[in-house]
């Protein structure tokens, strides 16, 4: 989306979510490509218009990652920007972790605990997954199950993706040298306080926007907050 000669930016998803969603449905898309950047949105493994494997060999150890870095390298983007939300922003930290170079990143609705602590979000996901349909109504399972329904995500290969994802080290994290943008909704505390995660990035700041979680990504203030950083 954009112009075919702007500057390339690759945006990445969250959990349970596509690139539809995130991205285009509430205009965040719009508004960077409006600045002249190409956005680029892939759906992640196990997600959206993806492959949808449901063979746990099909999700080793940072996967996402992994195939982050090949779309990069298929593209042949040698000057871009990089981010995501939630997920996507965890994966971004562990593209840039494993080699990529980016001009600038964005991590969105993440914090410091969702990068050293994967197994806590997993575990409350695998809880979801495996108890479709039992969830008390109003429940954050509830919620995310219905959330599920819109995106019209696949259990079978949710449930192993999960069995991918790998902790950070605050070394690691500290060592990201990139101008980062921490992003997250003024109620959103579902991965530790982002302000955590922008203490201990060298050259970070961070922005509020309204909502939590779930909510933040139908803001317009999400999408201005990313196009102005990425425009600076």
């Amino acid at each position: 989306m954009g112009p075919a000669e702007g500057r390339p930016v690759v945006l990445l998803h969250g959990l349970f979510s596509d690139a539809e969603t995130n991205w285009l449905k509430f205009g965040h898309a719009a508004q960077i490509a409006a600045r002249g950047f190409r956005v680029i949105m892939p759906d992640l493994r196990a997600h959206g218009m993806s492959g949808k494997p449901h063979e746990a060999a099909a999700y080793p150890p940072d996967v996402l990652a992994h195939d982050g870095l090949a779309l990069v390298d298929h593209l042949g983007l040698g000057d871009y920007d990089l981010g995501g939300y939630s997920l996507g922003g965890r994966t971004a930290v562990r593209m840039v972790i494993l080699g990529a170079r980016p001009r600038r990143l964005i991590v969105a609705g993440m914090g410091l605990r969702g990068l050293l602590n994967t197994g806590g979000r997993a575990h409350h996901f695998r809880k979801i997954l495996t108890g479709l349909g039992s969830h008390s109504r109003g429940s954050p399972g509830w919620l995310a199950e219905a959330f599920l329904k819109t995106t019209g995500g696949d259990p079978e290969a949710l449930l192993p993706l999960l069995g991918s994802f790998v902790d950070s080290t605050e070394t690691e994290i500290r060592g990201i040298a990139v101008p980062t943008l921490v992003l997250a909704g003024a109620e959103d505390q579902d991965n530790g306080p982002a302000v955590d995660l922008e203490a201990v990035l060298p050259d970070a700041r961070f922005v509020e926007v309204p909502g939590n979680h779930m909510s933040a990504v139908t803001k317009p203030e999400l999408g201005r907050a990313i196009a102005g950083f990425l425009a600076e």
